[in-house]
């Protein structure tokens, strides 16, 4: 497949530690040592996948098998036999599961039954969530695979697939002979290199008894003995068979070591063995557990934890060869086993049977499901017996998961209860994925949701029961813990989204199709009707003018929600404090850089007391700030209207700056403003995005500017000279780079004049930037004595002209006036020698300009552009990525457009995750079909067939054609339509296309779409402008 070689492949890779189980003290997580602590996170976007460290760390090129002498004859046939049983598989876990992150990779399986389509490869493959993917034989025939089973414990799975569809080769089965498996066998590792080709790795079994290796925080096999060996396996050789000379099969690729060691771990295939049997004869694969994890441990060690002689002499007796003995780890509260069994218990006998073997003990857990065994232990010295029940392990291993409010949660997990050594019920509901309203200090996995309005939620019917009674938009208090702190209840407040994800739906795995159906379980309430709150503001002390203070009373609290990524926005949430600026009419002004677009949900605090919701009512296109309003009768407050200067602020005049710092406290100092100049953002390459451009950045002489995200300069007399505003500028590695400048007031002034009046604001502008140039450059580039001349009379601080540094493409065929280089003299006559003095180009549709090209002197007539169709206001979801029409910030960064149809956002684990589909790609035809703008390309695509191959033709924004194939996944990811409707209650509305026919509202099927990057974003905790 196209891309394939970038893809990451499988191959679970172990810390080099010790064969003991890690200690509780986990590694940090984001740099920080706990979830309360992780304070700001960065976010990372358009970056290949890669398996979490804490999982399936993958390892590029660090392991390099010694070279082999060449097989022997005997190997040769051996291995042309295997080969033809081996595949590659491809596939994508598409959503966040239990410990499994949404994704895309490739590992390696092999057919165990030809006759009905079976094949066997790892747990970690399979996952425990919503998984599609297909395989690809060894002659490159492809066909889809669907999971039947995924051990709860044991890292393997199986994979079914149609034999009938491979026509090119016969298909085998490779035998399974797990009694073959001897220290000292020579074998062959068959899978994949890298995901390049099939690789043939030799090793020699070196160790039959090792305990199964730990993996971090993420899914790790225990309660069964590993194999090891010196095969050096590579990336995707997860779920690779291990071959003897004769060809039998007699183990599973499993992991290796991190550190660069050519060590290989491999799975016993007894447990396997077993489980195919099951599914070949149609039974149910019974699996038990007293939920007790027992690890092998050497006599000695068993000696210090109390073996006595006699006992230690009966089992040397019994088993000659054996070293270790089987000793409790870790026993599960509320389990079976609980009370009964302590830790360090050594194990004698089960039902009266002497055993040292973890598969033994495993047989016999499987054979007693819901019944009683007696169990033998030493504890210290004295023999004790106790009555153990076997659960069911699948009835505490999640198959559902329920999605509402834009996250998604499930009951904890028997993997997730062991790492952590708590129940597996009782403690909440596990937050797989923390999206939406239920996103927390941040995006880390492991959240417990104890309690939602004051209602208790320890399974996750009980979180159904609660929120399902929940009106839309409601305020409710919420209790939560990490797994990882479990000392620690954190409380969050949080509003309740039923509008954006409207439908409460439940998906349950079926084992016998491969996927999980969906089903709506609860239909929303509406919200309840807003009523009027009574409030009041704070006092500021030791200010230096009363009406200073008294500006406290215009501050509110601003915070925005997004439901989808468009325009390159990184973050799907950002707060920051508004400024209101008409009391009576409720309109607030705040920095684009808080509310990016319309698509989203506002909330605005006032006096720390009262809620209500806002909505967008302007947007500037250029100059970093967007004017919002809200319901002023909701709000029983002594609100101010902020009083705005006509003046302009000039450097070194004296101030007061009053802002919000890091923790959302206002703090003020009288200090001085250092310099006033034109900004140059830069631009972000890798995901245009909005910023600002032709405008003047205030800077102030205070510490305070730096530390917070948002306020005001102000005079003496309370009037508000500049805004104090974040400007979001280039990604630097993975962080978003942010600039906290002022932004002074006069500029405002006309368009919030126009609001007020109730007229919506008609600006124009150039579409073009600006950069200012000294008069050294001026005369350089020809500009006259007598024109610098008249710029030293025109401007006495600052001697300066603007040239026209970057055209904005324009999507109409007007003919470009003016060019890059070209020199501003003047605009309708006045000689333009600071950057507000273009504000002109917002009231005209025509401007009369005198510049400079090519040292030559001309006037033209220049027209502006309408900024009035600048927003997004159409977009599609289709296979997991979003296409719109190239925002602004895209058209200023590029000179042509090769299509109206842009890749803004990819959904983690999405068929345009797995095929390379990048954000900032434009598409260009689909099935050979020219597809130059979104609505013809929205009826190219839901003509599709779903689960077919499609291709389609994209060029990159660096002008480089290229071809992508695609495969359809309408059930994990249907295509949706977003609409700007005025008259929707959102603002937009949502068309779903189910079979190719539209169907008003969101689709019933599908996972959440959470798009690249938001895994990795923190709180806002500057400010969030």
């Amino acid at each position: 497949m196209n891309g394939s070689s970038q893809s990451p492949r499988l191959k679970r890779k172990a810390p080099f530690t010790s064969e003991e189980r890690t200690h509780k003290h986990f590694r940090p997580t984001n740099g920080m040592m706990a979830p309360s602590e992780n304070i700001d996170t960065p976010d990372t976007e358009l970056t290949d996948f890669a398996e979490p460290e804490m999982s399936t760390v993958e390892e590029f090129g660090s392991l390099y098998p010694a070279q082999a002498p060449p097989d022997t004859v005997e190997w040769q046939a051996t291995i042309e036999n295997v080969v033809r049983n081996v595949v590659s598989i491809r596939f994508c876990q598409t959503c966040s599961f239990d410990t499994d992150a949404a994704g895309a990779s490739e590992a390696t399986g092999f057919v165990v039954d030809a006759e009905k389509g079976y094949i066997l490869t790892n747990r970690h493959v399979v996952g425990a969530g919503p998984f599609s993917g297909y395989v690809v034989f060894d002659n490159h025939e492809e066909v889809d695979a669907y999971p039947v089973y995924r051990d709860p414990v044991h890292d393997f799975g199986i994979l079914r697939f149609d034999p009938s569809a491979i026509k090119y080769m016969p298909v085998a089965a490779l035998p399974m002979r797990p009694d073959l498996a001897k220290v000292g066998v020579e074998i062959r590792v068959v899978g994949n290199d890298a995901g390049e080709k099939l690789s043939i790795l030799s090793g020699v079994i070196s160790r039959l008894d090792r305990n199964a290796p730990e993996y971090g925080e993420g899914y790790s096999d225990f309660n069964t003995n590993y194999y090891q060996a010196n095969a050096a396996a590579s990336g995707g050789s997860s779920g690779s068979p291990v071959v003897n000379i004769d060809g039998f099969a007699i183990a599973l690729q499993a992991g290796g070591r991190s550190d660069g060691a050519s060590t290989d771990y491999f799975l016993p295939l007894d447990r396997p063995l077993r489980a195919l049997q099951c599914i070949q004869e149609g039974n149910p694969v019974k699996r038990g557990t007293i939920q007790c994890q027992f690890l092998m441990k050497p006599f000695d060690e068993c000696r210090r934890l109390g073996l006595t002689a006699d006992w230690e002499k009966a089992v040397r007796e019994a088993f000659p060869k054996e070293t270790n003995m089987l000793v409790a780890e870790i026993v599960l509260p509320k389990g079976p086993s609980f009370s009964k069994l302590e830790e360090g218990d050594v194990l004698l006998k089960v039902n009266g049977e002497m055993l040292t073997q973890l598969i033994r003990l495993d047989d016999i857990l499987d054979s007693n499901v819901e019944k009683t065994i007696k169990v033998t232990l030493q504890r210290g010295g004295e023999d004790i017996d106790v009555d153990v029940d076997v659960g069911d392990l699948h009835a505490i291993t999640p198959d559902r998961f329920v999605t509402v409010s834009g996250a998604s949660v499930h009951n904890l997990s028997y993997q997730q209860a062991r790492l952590y050594g708590v129940a597996t019920n009782g403690g909440g509901v596990f937050v797989c994925e923390s999206t939406g309203s239920f996103r927390f200090d941040s995006a880390d996995h492991g959240w417990m949701i104890q309690t939602i309005d004051q209602k208790k939620t320890p399974d996750l019917q009980a979180f159904i029961d609660v929120v399902k009674e929940i009106p839309d938009k409601k305020r409710v208090m919420i209790t939560y813990k990490h797994l990882r702190d479990l000392h620690t209840l954190n409380t969050a407040i949080i509003n309740v989204d039923r509008h954006w994800s409207s439908k409460m739906r439940l998906a349950v795995r079926n084992d016998e199709t491969g996927l999980w159906d969906f089903k709506d379980i609860a239909d929303a309430l509406p919200p309840i009707p807003p009523v009027r709150r009574k409030g009041a503001f704070i006092q500021l002390e030791h200010t230096s003018h009363p009406a200073v203070a008294d500006l406290v009373r215009s501050f509110v609290r601003v915070g925005c929600t997004m439901p989808l990524k468009i325009d390159g926005f990184p973050r799907n949430r950002k707060w920051g404090m508004g400024l209101v600026i008409d009391a009576e009419k409720g309109l607030v002004i705040i920095s684009r850089a808080v509310i990016p677009y319309d698509l989203c949900d506002i909330w605005i605090t006032i006096a720390d007391s009262i809620v209500v919701e806002g909505k967008v009512v302007f947007m500037h296109p250029l100059q970093n700030y967007a004017i919002i309003k809200y319901d002023p009768s909701l709000v029983d407050a002594p609100v101010l209207s902020a009083k705005l200067s006509n003046d302009s602020i000039t450097q070194g005049a004296s101030t007061t700056f009053i802002g919000y710092n890091r923790s959302g406290r206002i703090v003020h100092a009288a200090t001085t403003v250092t310099e006033i100049t034109t900004v140059a953002i830069p631009a972000n390459s890798g995901s245009p995005r909005y910023r600002a451009t032709n405008v003047d950045a205030i800077t102030v002489d205070t510490n305070l500017s730096g530390q917070c995200g948002s306020g005001v300069l102000v005079d003496k007399n309370g009037t508000v000279q500049a805004l104090w505003l974040t400007y979001l500028g280039e990604r630097n590695g993975s962080r978003d780079e942010e600039y906290h400048l002022g932004l002074a007031t006069p500029t405002l002034l006309h368009v919030i004049s126009q609001i007020q009046q109730g007229r919506d604001p008609m600006l124009r502008m150039l579409p073009m930037e600006f950069r200012p140039i000294a008069m050294s450059q001026a005369r350089v580039m020809g500009v006259s004595e007598d024109w610098i001349g008249k710029v030293f009379e025109a401007n006495k601080h600052s001697h300066q002209l603007f040239m026209v540094s970057k055209c904005t493409f324009e999507r109409t065929n007007r003919p470009v006036v003016l060019h890059e280089g070209d020199i501003v003299l003047t605009i309708n006559g006045k000689v333009i020698t600071r950057v507000s003095e273009l504000d002109v180009m917002y009231s005209h549709e025509v401007l009369d300009a005198l510049i400079i090209r090519e040292s030559q002197e001309m006037r033209l007539e220049v027209p502006t552009s309408p900024a009035d169709n600048v927003e997004t206001n159409h977009a599609v979801s289709f296979c997991g990525a979003t296409f719109h029409v190239p925002h602004l910030a895209v058209r200023q960064q590029i000179s042509k457009l090769p299509s109206e149809v842009y890749v803004s956002a990819r959904s983690r684990g999405s068929p345009a995750y797995q095929y390379l589909l990048a954000p900032t790609n434009f598409i260009t035809h689909v099935n050979g079909k020219p597809t130059p703008d979104l609505k013809t390309f929205l009826d190219n695509v839901v003509k599709i067939p779903d689960n077919t191959y499609f291709r389609m033709r994209a060029m990159t924004f660096d002008d480089q054609p290229w071809v992508v194939t695609m495969k359809k996944n309408e059930h994990y990811f249907p295509t949706v339509e977003w609409i700007k409707d005025g008259s929707a209650p959102c603002g937009w509305h949502r068309v779903t296309y189910e079979s190719g026919k539209p169907v008003e509202g969101e689709p019933t099927d599908g996972i959440l779409p959470v798009q690249d990057g938001e895994e990795a974003e923190g709180m806002d905790d500057d400010g969030g402008i």
